[in-house]
């Protein structure tokens, strides 16, 4: 299997994983093909296949925030049961991570991902695959370390209409274990995360000054 970046919207690689996309997720969750020129060309998104005989199998994007020193996982897709996407999508997510965090002469600190909250997801289909069962993949996650923070959590509709998501939660793997998240810091990673976006609902300027407003917010299990 083939550990693949994809930097180009022009690459046929690309369009097997935004139809995989489409396949997977709710419509407000797939940026338009056409809007994902600038990301893939943004040096900072890393976005990358596995390539299971010439076929996009999985993908993932993430990005890693120097100054911050965390990373966060936009998503994860793992298209067909029974090659090792997962496992093989993380370890070398991972050690790119590893990477970045060294050039900056740092260890890496920890990951965001917003992670569905089954029971309130469980309208979606993902796909018919399985393997992105919201129910499936919280546990896995939860085996790997994530938490949630303690904090209800909507973002914003990536069609950029202004409609808030609120099926998710927000979750965070510290790499010591720790129980606690400066809130601060999740505060500030939320702004420059959505900037993109220019129509934010109301209620997410609101959740995001609730996390400003305090100094640490608990992470619990999943």
């Amino acid at each position: 299997m083939e550990y693949i970046r994809i930097t180009n919207i022009k690459d046929p690689l690309f369009t097997q994983m935004h139809q995989l996309m489409q396949r997977v997720f709710p419509r407000e969750e797939v940026l338009a093909f056409e809007l994902w020129k600038e990301p893939l060309e943004d040096s900072g998104i890393r976005v990358f296949v596995a390539v299971h005989e010439g076929k996009v199998v999985g993908t993932t994007e993430y990005r890693y925030y120097e100054d911050f020193n965390v990373a966060m996982t936009d998503f994860t897709i793992i298209g067909e049961p029974g090659l090792g996407i997962g496992a093989f999508l993380w370890r070398e997510r991972q050690r790119d991570l590893d990477s970045l965090a060294a050039a900056a002469g740092k260890k890496l600190d920890g990951m965001f991902a917003e992670i569905y909250d089954p029971y309130r997801a469980n309208e979606h289909g993902f796909g018919g695959l399985m393997t992105m069962n919201p129910y499936v993949r919280r546990e896995v996650l939860s085996h790997m370390g994530y938490k949630r923070l303690d904090h209800s959590y909507i973002h914003p509709s990536w069609q950029n209409d202004g409609e808030a998501v609120e099926e998710l939660d927000l979750g965070f793997l510290p790499y010591d274990g720790r129980d606690t998240l400066d809130a601060g810091l999740a505060a500030a990673f939320l702004r420059r995360y959505y900037a993109v976006l220019a129509n934010k609902p109301p209620a997410w300027e609101a959740m995001v000054q609730s996390l400003e407003s305090r100094e640490t917010i608990m992470l619990l299990p999943l």
